[in-house]
């Protein structure tokens, strides 16, 4: 998680710096409990602060990264316009990460040392991106079950407490939403084709199921930073609870679909209303995010690759706003 690299001249000057009294953060916490926006020059707790980072650097690493699975699939996809719809979905998705830096950025840290933090591997993306997308059932998929995750992730961000992340977050979740449209689309017409295509449909569930669930997070009584942030009004939900309304929404979309979820203990609970589901594998949750997933080290190669290979552009850019600012000044 992104916990370093802070330099003290990359701090805003609202935030507290060590010198924090009781009095100020009883009357922090009194905003957020009123339910007011705290933005970029009032004064905030240093901890609120970099777990901000550290939440809206990770997410915008993922959309980056989350770019690769479906860039490879763009001269394959089987129509012009499915190629039309993918292309405009990437195209979001390299937005997204733009909307997520800038709002990062207002918290006092620099886009340059976010992406170094991601290229050194002190900062993490989400482990779902570190699977491979084998068929183009798969892309459907990933449209369905991962978008379909981040969405019932991210619509609470829009009311979360520090407004440059929540104001990000509304452009998002619409475009999230065609995103999720779009993998259902494909999984539709998959499902009432070949008896083969449904097959390609069913194996993409059963690979991607699992790691679906794991993009909430660890298991409340495990995670570390839950509680905090929903007390900050960060997140309003926690994993668990976001995590069973997935799966109360996908199932009956998986049984409209006619595939079938591979968890044989998935069951409904009458008394609940709810689904009743198996244990996630959380060692695997756990090996991904440490580096050992199937794609992790194809994916920061790649990312690498690309960083360097565009230096050139951030080197031109960075002359044009010098000249620009002396041409001005004279």
């Amino acid at each position: 998680m992104y916990t370093q690299g802070l330099d003290q001249k990359d701090k805003p000057a609202a935030a507290g710096q060590g010198t924090e009294t009781p009095e100020q953060l009883e009357a922090f916490q009194a905003r957020i409990d009123a339910e007011e926006k705290i933005e970029a020059k009032d004064w905030m707790p240093e901890a609120y602060r970099r777990t901000l980072i550290r939440q809206i650097s990770q997410h915008a690493h993922s959309e980056i990264i989350g770019m690769q699975p479906e860039g490879n699939w763009l001269t394959r996809a089987p129509t012009l316009k499915r190629k039309a719809i993918l292309l405009a979905k990437i195209q979001d998705e390299a937005g997204h990460g733009l909307y997520l830096y800038s709002a990062a950025e207002t918290l006092g840290v620099s886009r340059d040392q976010m992406v170094a933090d991601l290229l050194n591997g002190k900062a993490k993306y989400s482990s779902i991106f570190n699977y491979p997308a084998l068929t183009w059932a798969d892309i459907g998929t990933i449209g369905w079950l991962v978008d379909g995750a981040a969405i019932m992730n991210q619509i609470p961000l829009c009311r979360c407490s520090y407004g440059p992340y929540s104001r990000a977050m509304i452009r998002i979740c619409k475009e999230e939403s065609f995103h999720q449209r779009q993998g259902f689309d494909i999984l539709v017409s998959l499902c009432n084709g070949t008896d083969k295509q449904k097959a390609m449909a069913q194996d993409a569930l059963d690979r991607w199921w699992w790691p679906s669930l794991m993009m909430f997070g660890p298991s409340d009584k495990d995670s570390k930073h839950s509680a905090q942030s929903m007390a900050w009004k960060i997140k309003r939900f926690s994993n668990d609870e976001l995590r069973q309304k997935f799966i109360d929404v996908t199932v009956p979309q998986a049984e409209f679909l006619g595939l079938k979820v591979p968890d044989d203990k998935l069951a409904f609970d009458e008394s609940t209303g709810h689904y009743r589901h198996g244990e996630i594998d959380w060692q695997e949750f756990l090996d991904v995010l440490a580096g050992n997933g199937p794609c992790n080290r194809q994916r920061m190669a790649k990312r690498c690759k690309a960083h360097d290979d565009g230096a050139w552009v951030r080197e031109a850019a960075r002359a044009y706003a010098t000249k620009h600012t002396a041409k001005h000044a004279a």
